[in-house]
């Protein structure tokens, strides 16, 4: 990108109003390795605390949808961008951006603001972190809810007709945004970029010179991710195995922690931990450095991601990269896209609820070097297609339409 639109200005909004740009860069080369080769400049938003969840307890996904639009007002008065690229999901700002700013609106979705899996999950009254028991439970405040569901449906696809090029993250979205939205034709798939040759470098400690039997968890200790799942799989686990390889498993859960809510979060987690007598197993990483993520990567056997319907999964890919073998869960893009056959060969495990997970961790951990060792081989091969430079590629092709029209090259 760099070497085909330089003339192009990158401008970054942002509500991070406590942070200077350096910090912000800082911070994005400590926990990712992100380097920027040319430098951007940062618009900062004071209203973004319009679009946080915690300040609507009730119809959350509408009041942060109609604050986004407030805060794309505030964008638009600060600077007025020729192309609009959103990465964050806000897609009720696409009409203020095309028709009052007059902009080339792109949309690079990770993950709908509604999919059809909710919908489905609200129909059939499936208690989940997204909908309360009380509501799963009452008849008449499930049919309410199903209703606002449709109807905010229905204002997500209007709005998500506004964007010229429409890019996803995965198969699994691809599948919910085309459903929702009707725009196929304008809808391409390009996978996020992975820090895969980082990763793929990183020489595979054998496992027995490892003295401990090590499961890796990364990701943010947010509600969806579900790690009270993997708590529990974890002393199922050790239930399960001989006394000896329970004596040496170890669970490190590497996860950012955002603000007060998340470390409540992580509190309430060590107490389920102590709860279920393996506090002594399991290993807090908050808010590491991509240093020690390397290491925690490298010591580990196995990787554990417990997310339903992952849109995506970067970190695992990049376990995967690293010499992990995964166990994630069987939906969303680790069914679809990642933990897949490559070449008829298995590139890890997927799971979906305590039992299958210690299961699967157990025959892990039960099979010989060399089965293992081949896993670990398939797994690095695969996700060649998930590289940084596959992404530059992907994104380039998607988008040559859109920046051809609007920049002239030099």
């Amino acid at each position: 990108f760099r070497f085909r639109y330089q003339n192009v200005r990158c401008y970054v909004y942002t509500g991070d109003t406590d942070a200077t740009p350096q910090q912000i860069l800082q911070k994005a080369e400590q926990r990712f390795n992100v380097i920027l080769p040319q430098p951007v400049e940062f618009i900062f938003l004071r209203s973004r605390t319009l679009v946080e969840a915690k300040h609507y307890p009730f119809i959350t996904l509408m009041m942060q949808s109609l604050g986004s639009v407030i805060l794309a007002g505030e964008a638009l008065s600060k600077f007025r961008p020729d192309i609009c690229i959103d990465t964050m999901g806000y897609a009720f700002t696409y009409p203020v951006f095309r028709y009052i700013g007059g902009c080339v609106v792109c949309s690079y979705t990770h993950y709908p603001t509604i999919s059809c899996d909710m919908l489905e999950q609200v129909a059939n009254r499936v208690e989940a972190h997204n909908n309360r028991g009380f509501i799963a439970r009452n008849v008449i405040f499930s049919t309410v809810k199903l209703g606002y569901y449709h109807l905010f449906a229905f204002m997500y696809a209007l709005v998500g007709h506004c964007a010229h090029l429409i890019m996803v993250n995965s198969s699994w979205t691809y599948a919910h945004i085309t459903a929702l939205w009707k725009q196929t034709y304008s809808t391409h798939i390009v996978y996020p970029p992975c820090d895969t040759e980082h990763f793929k470098s990183l020489p595979m400690i054998p496992d027995s010179e490892k003295k401990m039997k090590t499961i890796v968890s990364i990701g943010q200790f947010r509600p969806e991710k579900d790690h009270s799942l993997q708590l529990k799989a974890l002393q199922r686990l050790c239930e399960i195995v001989d006394p000896a390889t329970a004596e040496v498993v170890q669970l490190v859960l590497v996860g950012g922690c955002r603000n007060e809510e998340d470390h409540q979060r992580v509190q309430t987690l060590k107490d389920l931990a102590s709860a279920l007598k393996i506090n002594d197993k399991v290993v807090w990483k908050l808010n590491a450095s991509f240093a020690e993520l390397i290491e925690c990567v490298q010591n580990g056997t196995v990787g554990l991601h417990t997310m339903w319907c992952e849109h995506f999964g970067i970190c695992i890919v990049e376990c995967m990269a690293g010499g992990l073998i995964m166990v994630a869960h069987d939906s969303g893009g680790p069914r679809m896209d990642i933990v897949v056959e490559y070449e008829g060969q298995p590139t890890g495990y997927r799971a979906t609820d305590v039992e299958s997970y210690a299961q699967a961790i157990k025959t892990i951990l039960e099979s010989t070097d060399e089965d293992r060792n081949n896993m670990r081989i398939s797994a690095r091969n695969s996700v060649d297609r998930f590289s940084d430079i596959q992404f530059e590629i992907s994104f380039l092709s998607a988008s040559e339409s859109i920046f051809s029209s609007a920049v002239p090259r030099q």
